[in-house]
């Protein structure tokens, strides 16, 4: 057991009883010498400010109940392990902070830095092991993604105005926000538009300003959104009534099947070491994207329509290289 751990121990324990323990049973508790006892009280006394008495009478220690009848360690307390967790977030910080409330992030990542110090961890160490890489992540305005939290969170109404980059047109909107959501390294709200009266999904980096209203937000439940937002494939909403059959190649059969694509996807593996994927679907945009990039490894069976459209998708990228050299 190391200091922290050992410090932490001895607060659990002298926090859930109010009667005195003696040196000795602190010390088979935390299995420790006497001096290291001791010097684990003065830690809770010095820089924790604990309440910690010596009772003559029980001849123990426990905490002044009049002073503070439970103790809580401040601040952030964490154990080895769980500080060996904190660098992996550290390190996730470090790479949200690209645009993305950077002040605060990095005030964060402060505070994260001198903990992990306390604990004798090597946060340069980690750094150099864990690698986190963003990959196709848009930039961000940072007072944007202030506002847009700052009314999720708050229950408020939005004005924002929205690019749509399929049409490259630009709109005001009322929206009610619903619930942030982080996908493939992009940021998304979803929303209620009172414009259009139906929930909607908007990129925040496609957001190029947004002012909180004083109007309360219409709250949806939990389970309609979930139904909404949920059950179609990737960030598209809406239902999904149609399903995809896809066959991948043995050659790349073992990874598919360790995958997630959707949460009401089957697979089944086949005898020749090929692997069917079914995924439901609606707007099938982003699956011809994901299915695209397996090239020839990954067959269409069914829809027919889907598979029309791969084909044609295909076949105009083929002809930009042109006939293949003899």
């Amino acid at each position: 057991m190391d200091r922290f751990d050992r410090t932490y121990r001895l607060n659990a324990l002298l926090s859930t009883s109010r009667e005195a323990h003696s040196a000795a049973s602190l010390q088979a508790e935390l299995g420790c010498s006497r001096a290291t006892l001791m010097r684990a009280i003065a830690e809770l006394r010095n820089l924790l400010g604990a309440p910690l008495v010596y009772d003559t009478a029980a001849n123990g220690y426990r905490y002044d109940g009049q002073m503070q009848p439970r103790v809580q360690l401040p601040g952030l307390w964490f154990s080895a392990a769980e500080l060996q967790a904190l660098l992996l977030v550290q390190n996730l910080l470090a790479g949200l902070a690209q645009g993305l409330l950077p002040e605060q992030i990095d005030a964060l990542r402060g505070r994260i830095m001198t903990l992990l110090a306390r604990g004798g961890v090597s946060a340069q160490r980690t750094a150099q092991v864990v690698r986190i890489l963003p990959m196709a992540g848009r930039a961000y305005d940072p007072q944007v993604f202030r506002q847009v939290v700052a009314a999720t969170l708050a229950g408020q109404r939005l004005d924002i105005r929205y690019l749509a980059r399929s049409s490259g047109q630009v709109s005001e909107r009322q929206v009610s926000p619903q619930r942030l959501v982080r996908y493939r390294d992009n940021w998304y709200l979803d929303a209620w538009c009172h414009r259009r009266e139906a929930l909607r999904s908007f990129a925040i980096d496609a957001v190029q300003a947004a002012q909180p209203l004083d109007e309360p937000a219409t709250a949806l439940p939990e389970a309609e959104l979930d139904a909404h937002f949920g059950a179609a494939y990737g960030i598209f909403a809406g239902s999904a009534p149609q399903r995809a059959l896809l066959r991948f190649a043995p050659s790349r059969a073992r990874w598919v099947a360790a995958e997630q694509w959707h949460p009401a996807q089957f697979g089944r593996w086949l005898e020749d070491g090929s692997y069917e994927l079914f995924v439901p679907y609606g707007d099938p945009r982003e699956l011809l994207l994901d299915v695209m990039r397996y090239g020839a490894e990954v067959e269409v069976l069914e829809p027919l329509t889907l598979r029309a459209e791969v084909a044609a998708r295909l076949r105009a990228a083929a002809a930009l290289y042109g006939p293949a050299p003899e």
